[in-house]
């Protein structure tokens, strides 16, 4: 039986776990894994919580030390961008050149969401990577006011670190609650006050409209409503964008990511896509399509895709979308969707510890747990498993 070449673009979480589960499952031929940062795949979360409070050095967050990626057997090419795709011929473009293959595993994650504002300023940032995260942790020893745009995960947790630093902050988001799109108003109504009681400025409802330019750096924000403040450091966290830019015009469908089957296999033969850049139909909640951009779905995905690439029948990818994030020293963890229809079900909302649950058709289809790690985990194995509102409720009791 001739080889087969397994290329994975992208060397994060996604990228690595192809590469690990392909070893694991027996995979004798060659994998070779292209990143476009110049250092090993390393850990996501930490960046926004323990690399920003100096709790971990950097090198701490690799998810395999430089010497054990070498028991993988892996042709490690890191600092390669990959630029285009041809499937027609089954090349891989990168700014080193082509890389043929017999499977190719898109992983390039996604980029952060930048805002034209603040082009070009050097007080100025997002964070998304290693670099970016250890920049702004040496930039946050010499800031006393810090200005967060978005109050979604990722800009609640720079504010709480910045504000465990002693540091003022202000965040400023557009929707009139924090979070709302991922966990709805009456929730998200809970992280407003989280912000307020640990001394952030949190502004709803509000953003940047015009910055005064001091040299090179960004001097008075004008806001939307009328007012104005002067930070010594802004941080963009408006979200994030699947890294498919590279892809345009090679023939791969695209929208909000790389569209791909419930398998997650794209529209080119011998291609998947996996992670923050994947686009599938959902059969856990009803074919609905879902991006996400998690660590748990970023692993899990890998696991699958690489099952089927050894000949498994893997069916459906069934995602839980599970994720959590430290904030001002509490535990918040999410499972599902959010639905319109919330309620708590244990403790309640607003005061830690509690759970609250989201029902869909008779279903539960979502949970938020804050402080209450026990629960989340009932609940994600009862939506996992499709169970009714009264199942549920009932396997809390067990």
């Amino acid at each position: 039986m001739s080889s087969r070449r397994v290329v994975v673009a992208g060397a994060g979480l996604a990228g690595l776990r192809v590469a690990e589960t392909l070893r694991r499952l027996g995979w004798e031929d060659e994998i070779v894994l292209v990143g476009e940062e110049d250092v090993p795949p390393y850990d996501r979360p930490p960046l926004s919580k323990d690399v920003l409070l100096g709790l971990r050095d950097p090198e701490s967050v690799a998810l395999r030390p430089r010497e054990r990626l070498g028991e993988l057997d892996l042709d490690l090419r890191l600092g390669v961008r990959a630029t285009g795709l041809d499937s027609a011929r089954r090349e891989l473009a990168t700014d080193a050149g082509p890389v043929g293959y017999d499977e190719l595993v898109i992983a390039t994650g996604s980029v952060a969401r930048s805002l034209p504002l603040f082009d070009g300023l050097e007080n100025a940032m997002t964070l998304r990577t290693l670099d970016e995260a250890i920049r702004l942790r040496d930039d946050l020893v010499h800031a006393g006011h810090v200005v967060v745009v978005g109050a979604g995960f990722i800009g609640s947790e720079i504010a709480s670190a910045a504000r465990e630093r002693g540091i003022d902050v202000t965040v400023l988001e557009l929707d009139p609650v924090p979070l709302q799109r991922v966990l709805g108003a009456e929730l998200g109504n809970g992280f407003a006050a989280l912000h307020r009681e640990n001394g952030t400025d949190l502004r709803l409802g509000v953003t940047v409209e015009r910055v005064e330019r001091d040299g090179a750096r960004a001097g008075r924000l004008h806001l939307t409503d009328g007012t104005a403040i002067e930070p010594d450091l802004v941080v963009v966290g408006v979200g994030a964008v699947p890294a498919t830019a590279w892809l345009e015009g090679s023939g791969l469908e695209l929208g909000n990511g790389v569209v791909c089957d419930d398998r997650l296999r794209a529209s080119a033969p011998g291609v998947s896509a996996i992670g923050d850049v994947c686009s599938w139909p959902n059969a856990l909640f009803g074919g609905r399509r879902m991006r996400v951009e998690h660590w748990t779905n970023a692993s899990e995905q890998a696991g699958h895709v690489a099952r089927g690439l050894i000949g498994e029948d893997t069916g459906p990818f069934r995602g839980s979308n599970f994720v959590w994030s430290d904030q001002y020293g509490v535990r918040i963890q999410f499972v599902g969707v959010a639905s319109p229809d919330v309620a708590a079900v244990d403790g309640t909302i607003g005061s830690a510890p509690f759970l609250a649950w989201y029902r869909e058709d008779g279903r539960v289809v979502g949970a938020l747990a804050v402080d209450a790690p026990k629960l989340l985990l009932r609940s994600r194995k009862a939506i996992e498993a499709g169970a009714t509102w009264e199942d549920a409720l009932a396997s809390l009791q067990d």
